[in-house]
Formats: C-alpha cells, sequence, structure tokens
C-alpha cells in the first residue's frame, strides 16, 4: 500500500474518546482511525485487510458499526467510539455477547472476532431479535475463514435472548 509521507509539522494532535476515555495521538492528515487506535495500544481491533472487505477492524462509533481501516482518525473526533474492550457487562458480569460467543464455540481463531462482536452488536442495536437471514445480512460485511457462521448466530439469538431478559448495558 502506498503511503505518502508527512513531516513532523503535519502532525496534529487528534483527541479521541475511546470506550469512554480520552486519548491524545499526534496524527497526520492520512491516519486512519484503525493506525490510531493500535498506536494508542487498542490491540483488540484487527488489522486485516486495510480495504473494509473483511470487518476485522470493525468499531462502534455512535452505536454504528464502521470499519476503521476506512475511517480518518481526524473524523471521528468528537464521537464516541467503542472497541471490543468497550462492551462491558452489568456489574462484574461479562458483556452477554462475549460471553455467548464463547459458551457457543463461536470463537475458533479468533481473529474477527472483535470484528464480529462489534457488527452484532450494531445489529442488535437496531433489532433486538434478528432471524438468521437478517444475522447474514447484518454481519455481510464481516468475514469468518473458521466457523461457518452457524455457531456465530447461534451465540447472537443467546444474546439476543439475554439482552432481552434485561441483561441490557
Amino acid at each position: 500500500m502506498l503511503k505518502m509521507v508527512y513531516v513532523m509539522t503535519d502532525f496534529k494532535p487528534v483527541t479521541l474518546e475511546i470506550n469512554g476515555r480520552q486519548e491524545t495521538i499526534a496524527a497526520s492528515p492520512n491516519m486512519t482511525l484503525l493506525e490510531a487506535l493500535r498506536e494508542l495500544n487498542h490491540f483488540e481491533v484487527k488489522c486485516g485487510c486495510e480495504k473494509g472487505d473483511c470487518g476485522a477492524c470493525a468499531v462502534l462509533i455512535d452505536g454504528e458499526a464502521v470499519d476503521s481501516c476506512l475511517m480518518f482518525a481526524h473524523s471521528a473526533v468528537g464521537k464516541p467510539v467503542t472497541t471490543l474492550d468497550g462492551l462491558t457487562g452489568n456489574g462484574d458480569d461479562q458483556h452477554p455477547l462475549k460471553k455467548a460467543f464463547v459458551e457457543k464455540g463461536a470463537i475458533q481463531c479468533g481473529y474477527c472476532i472483535p470484528g464480529m462482536v462489534i457488527a452484532a452488536q450494531s445489529m442488535l442495536n437496531k433489532n433486538p431479535n434478528p432471524t438468521r437471514q437478517e444475522m447474514r445480512e447484518g454481519l455481510g460485511g464481516n468475514l469468518c475463514r473458521c466457523t461457518g457462521y452457524n455457531k456465530i448466530f447461534d451465540a447472537i439469538e443467546a444474546a439476543a435472548a439475554e439482552l432481552d431478559a434485561g441483561g441490557r448495558d
């Protein structure tokens, strides 16, 4: 991938709200949100294709899944960014999606899982009880080579049932 070269004077401080905390980084004009997150040690956001094809880098911005490799860091200023680590449960409980992915065996190699969980949360934000077809469509931007998706769909159904029963954040 061709990267432009910038001199240090081109870098400007960018403050992002990540998982409820303010974090600042010196960012070039073309630094992606993915690059900024990884520079800020948010390695739960995976770097897959850097083209928006795989969904491994998905984060929630205002509750909507966004491929962080396609967004400039400065475009996220003033918007809450949530990574996998930012999805928390009630009290000491694990977030229902995270728990369901483990319990249903939806995690194989694990590389796609952070983006997959983020996409699932975005989908559940819009539709708390999706059908399998709606799940296929909702996760259409996320690739998994290991599970065949059925266990992922099982996990989403289990999490949706728990969230519907009062486990919402």
